[in-house]
């Protein structure tokens, strides 16, 4: 049987606060397929970034099942979810996270590190895929000597580094001027137009218009889907 790339069945996330529980999700069923530029929207309490979470496997659902790339992370241990974040998903954060003592290629190469990588065979990739964010001639610089911009293009090299099945970006912009803002959702368009699938998480409209769907979000459920 062949799966949607992201497949959410029933998913529920609830959580105890004293004596209440609170719902984060109830009952979402979501299909992303291969290749798709999708947005997830919602205020501030919807379920969004739990969302996230799970997709990103930083999180597992209460209640539901969860296929990613063919396999059932749902019910996957912590060990097995770290495996899973390493090769299948590439993070980019709106606040960048990238290590101020280590220079861009060191930055968007740590991925390899972790996975075993050889050094020579790292620096290669990691340089490849920083010529492909606009950065070939600032791969030496470190976070610092880089603008909020191209600190970001840094961190989007790093989530491409292991040619992961989705690229999850958080708020990729919300750190970010006007200007700057939709240079970096040019590069998310190039990114997908090579064929990458992209879940951009954004409360902002204009951002999330750039993607070709937009699913919203209240209380916990999927409200729309456009």
């Amino acid at each position: 049987m062949t799966r949607s790339l992201i497949e959410i069945d029933g998913v529920t996330k609830r959580y105890k606060l004293g004596e209440q529980i609170v719902y984060a999700l109830n009952g979402v069923n979501l299909n992303i397929e291969r290749g798709e530029y999708t947005a997830l929207m919602g205020p501030s309490g919807s379920g969004k970034s739990t969302l996230m979470n799970i997709i990103g496997c930083l999180d597992s659902p209460t209640e539901g099942t969860f296929f990613l790339n063919n396999k059932e992370v749902s019910k996957m241990s912590d060990s097995a979810l770290s495996e899973v974040r390493n090769t299948e998903i590439g993070f980019v954060f709106q606040t960048f996270n990238l290590l101020n003592r280590l220079n861009a290629i060191e930055n968007v190469s740590l991925p390899l590190v972790y996975a075993g990588i050889p050094k020579k065979e790292r620096e290669e990739r990691a340089k490849e895929v920083l010529d492909k964010v606009g950065l070939g001639d600032r791969m030496s610089h470190k976070p610092n000597e880089l603008s909020g911009g191209q600190r970001q293009r840094v961190a989007v090299a790093r989530a491409l580094i292991n040619n992961p099945s989705i690229l999850l970006a958080d708020e990729p912009t919300g750190n970010l001027d006007t200007q700057t803002s939709h240079e970096i959702m040019a590069l998310f368009e190039e990114i997908h137009s090579a064929g990458n699938t992209i879940v951009l998480v954004t409360h902002e409209e204009d951002i999330a218009q750039h993607a070709k769907r937009i699913i919203r979000l209240r209380d916990g459920v999927v409200e729309l889907i456009d």
